[in-house]
């Protein structure tokens, strides 16, 4: 006899404006929830918190001073175009867990062109240069655990995470050796991205935001994105319906990687102007939630990346006046990433509770 108490059923497909309306009210809870535990754990007043959170996203924005806005625009862009990268191998059901290697493998290909070549091209080559190379670097360390999946069937997941601890340690090498020793390279003059209006962000937000557009059309139109979808319901059918799937695992990483090469080249041509196995700061492990908490459609995951970071630097904030540990913010967002997983999980499936008969002796 089933002794179990309740079971999990998937739901028929949930209206559109019900769905969005459980997810507005998760993310209002959640944001209130991180007042809540903020105001217990600092002490401050419930709405000095709130202010704190607003000054550590915006800073002094309603005095004209707009350098915090564009710092948190150049923090939503990264981690979007570190999620924009993973979607297209998510979709297709090919678990991507490398974004962070990509991305240093690209920003090592965009600090090697600008030491090297920076006094040996014109700055039109020069950039173009450190966009091919960033780009090729980050599609090798995307195709490599591609090939394997497609000609030996190996775990992606494991691979692609073992290609990131390689990549931190060719970056660590290579810092060492341009360091002279001091694991730090000072920043680069030639083959950084031009400020426009003294705003060092403006060209990555940009780049981004077409990064964007382009991603949607192409999955959404292109004959490309409607394979990636099939494969990713089922690599049977795709090859029924004359689909090559090898083929198609093998382009789509090639593209997330040359997208996650991109992101690399934004943090060091674009910010840093330097490089270090810190650069990307873990952000490629938390593209993935953004990823498939935007349900593969990019301009959801602008809508979710927008609330990480804001919580991410206003609980730092937060944490900051209160002299608290740099983990508190990290600790939050986590909360509320947690919350919005469970979101999705009731929208999708629903909780059916056994009703059990008392066995009757004969």
């Amino acid at each position: 006899m089933n002794k179990t108490f309740f079971h999990v059923v998937k739901r028929d497909d949930m209206p559109l404006w019900k769905a969005w309306l459980i997810r507005g009210a998760t993310i209002i809870i959640a944001i209130l929830l991180v007042g809540i535990i903020s105001t217990v754990v600092t002490g401050k007043g419930f709405g000095e918190t709130y202010e704190k959170m607003f000054l550590g996203v915006f800073g002094r924005l309603f005095e004209g001073k707009t350098t915090m806005l564009w710092k948190y625009l150049q923090d939503i862009a990264i981690l979007l175009s570190l999620a924009l990268a993973l979607t297209p191998a998510f979709k297709m059901k090919f678990w991507n867990c490398g974004a962070e290697g990509q991305a240093l493998m690209g920003g090592l290909a965009s600090i090697i062109c600008m030491i090297e070549l920076g006094d040996k091209l014109s700055y039109p080559l020069l950039i173009a240069t450190i966009a091919v190379t960033s780009m090729l670097a980050g599609a090798l360390w995307g195709v490599i655990p591609a090939i394997f999946k497609a000609v030996f069937n190996t775990n992606e997941t494991l691979f692609t995470l073992m290609m990131n601890y390689i990549a931190t340690q060719i970056i660590a090498y290579y810092v060492y050796i341009k360091g002279g020793g001091s694991n730090v390279i000072n920043p680069v003059a030639a083959g950084n991205f031009p400020a426009v209006g003294n705003n060092k962000y403006f060209v990555n937000i940009v780049i981004v935001a077409a990064i964007t557009v382009a991603m949607f059309i192409y999955l959404k139109y292109s004959k490309q994105g409607y394979e990636i979808s099939v494969v990713g319901e089922s690599h049977n059918t795709a090859r029924y319906i004359g689909i090559d799937v090898k083929k198609v695992i093998i382009r789509t990483m090639i593209i997330s990687g040359a997208l996650c090469g991109i992101t690399g080249m934004l943090l060091v041509a674009g910010t840093d102007h330097s490089i270090n196995i810190n650069s990307v700061g873990g952000q490629g492990f938390t593209a993935i939630l953004m990823s498939w908490l935007g349900q593969f459609n990019p301009f959801i995951m602008v809508i979710m990346t927008a609330i990480v970071v804001f919580l991410r630097l206003g609980v730092a904030k937060v944490a900051d006046s209160a002299q608290l540990n740099s983990s508190f913010s990290e600790i939050m967002v986590g909360i509320v990433i947690l919350m919005l997983v469970g979101c999705e999980f009731f929208i999708h499936y629903s909780i059916k509770f056994n009703k059990h008969k008392k066995e009757v002796a004969e």
